[in-house]
């Protein structure tokens, strides 16, 4: 099977002293494929420089909600962002890279830890996604207590699906996931569907045709005391599988056709 982990953070600290094995433990998996992605200026330079590494790395370049506020959540085992980005040279940045790319992510908007610059968030999203149709490139959403309001903002700037979006982690209600999902949105889900009702709802809302398989790594491990990592794509392939009663192998073989459709067009 050709498996896919259309996002997660490589760069992460965590990943330090076993990135070499991780790779080759996915690639021992049957992952194809891993999209990296930044969150920040230093981050997009550390994924660039890191796909580098191994042609199975590839790079989505993002502007994450709270670091292009300058509002770093403190240690995450990233590179922190604790003034504004400046957007304009932060595309500028991402356009000269855009061969090196195959998506802008994450971008949107965060609810869950700022709770007071919804305006401005909402304003830079906007921003993000006039970019990205100007580039031509998937987008990766991030939309933590914020799903409406991203769903709203993307509904406005990209009515004709000029880019394709994918919802990364969506935790909007079923109501938020048919309305995605009719809208024409991709939704990826984390191997933690082993252990969370709300993913494997969407899996069944969801068409096969537009999930994709993702890590988030190193977080929503699906074991204890483990941290996640691309291997780990086969646990959401199993649950997706039990959930529309089909082999493994088919899930499998639809997932990469999406991500040959979206990533490589």
């Amino acid at each position: 099977m050709n498996l896919v982990d259309i996002h997660c953070h490589l760069n992460h600290q965590l990943f330090k002293d076993d990135l070499d094995e991780v790779i080759k433990r996915a690639k021992k998996a049957g992952v194809k494929a891993i999209i990296v992605s930044g969150v920040n200026p230093p981050a997009n330079r550390e994924v660039l420089k890191l796909a580098e590494k191994d042609s199975i790395i590839k790079v989505s370049l993002g502007i994450y909600p709270i670091d292009a506020l300058g509002l770093s959540e403190g240690e995450t085992g990233l590179p922190r962002q604790i003034v504004p980005i400046d957007l304009e040279e932060e595309f500028k940045f991402i356009e000269k890279n855009e061969d090196k790319i195959v998506a802008v992510g994450e971008v949107g908007m965060d609810f869950h830890w700022d709770k007071e610059h919804h305006q401005q968030q909402e304003e830079n999203f906007r921003k993000i996604i006039r970019f990205v149709k100007k580039i031509r490139k998937p987008i990766i959403i991030h939309s933590r207590k914020a799903e409406i309001e991203c769903i709203d903002v993307l509904e406005e700037e990209v009515p004709n699906k000029e880019i394709p979006i994918i919802m990364h982690c969506f935790s909007g209600n079923k109501k938020l996931i048919k309305r995605a999902a009719d809208f024409g949105c991709y939704f990826s889900i984390p191997p933690i569907i082993t252990k969370l009702q709300h993913f494997q709802t969407l899996t069944e809302i969801a068409p096969l045709t537009q999930l994709f398989t993702e890590t988030d790594a190193p977080w929503l491990s699906p074991f204890k005391d483990k941290k996640n990592e691309p291997a780990f794509v086969i646990e959401s392939i199993k649950k997706i599988a039990e959930i529309k009663g089909i082999s493994q192998r088919e899930v499998a073989e639809q997932i990469w056709k999406n991500y040959e459709t979206v990533f490589k067009s």
